[in-house]
């Protein structure tokens, strides 16, 4: 998403459980979602290497693997663990729902049952909080700078709907903004959606393809 640059594999479902490490979320009857994120020290403009148990990371960990764990068929993989493993490459905003949008696609890559897409995006306002601006207007899609300095909150949609999967906010905002911002931030999600069922079409026709000429 704009200059985030992110990688994600997924291993599984996998019998057993993996133990330690990474966010995790599944009762013994289902699969088990786990994430782990990685972030190179060259990612950021700070050029700061962050250790696995930064609290930043398991944060996102744990937020990814409960989206996840709801919206994958996970009974039909009871006493499994699913492995999500993200390394982010580039930084300029918008990570948490970069990394959401790269475990939809490598889940769907690698035949990973789920009920719908996770479509996420941010949304912001033009304002900062101190400002009090009633008229503030809601931006969506910020990067890094504009995280800096306005507030912003990162929304998680399944599919083409308006349902809710993923809603989080680290910044204060006047309650009078909040709709505003979750409103186009969710409309954003339903473009991300097209965009996703876009490349996940223009994937499974290649491969059909190569398959044809062999």
């Amino acid at each position: 998403m704009g200059n985030t640059k992110v990688i994600c594999t997924v291993a599984g479902p996998a019998e057993g459980r993996k133990a330690g490490g990474g966010g995790g979320s599944g009762g013994d009857a289902n699969a088990m979602v786990q994430v782990e994120i990685g972030i190179a020290g060259f990612s950021g403009v700070d050029r700061k290497r962050r250790a696995r148990g930064d609290k930043r990371i398991s944060e996102m960990q744990l937020t990814i693997a409960n989206a996840f764990s709801n919206t994958l068929i996970t009974h039909l993989y009871p006493h499994s663990t699913i492995l999500i493993t993200l390394h982010v490459l580039s930084q300029d905003g918008s990570l948490l729902a970069a990394c959401l949008n790269a475990s939809t696609l490598a889940l769907i890559d690698a035949g990973v049952p789920m009920s719908d897409y996770v479509a996420a995006c941010t949304s912001g306002s033009t304002s900062s909080y101190n400002s009090n601006d009633e008229a503030a207007d809601p931006l969506l899609d910020l990067n890094g700078t504009e995280e800096q300095e306005l507030p912003f909150l990162t929304v998680g949609t399944l599919g083409a709907g308006e349902k809710v999967s993923v809603l989080v906010m680290e910044s204060r905002v006047q309650a009078m903004r909040l709709e505003g911002m979750l409103a186009v931030g969710v409309d954003g999600c339903k473009q991300v959606k097209e965009i996703l069922n876009d490349v996940v079409r223009r994937h499974g026709k290649r491969i059909l393809l190569e398959r044809v000429k062999i």
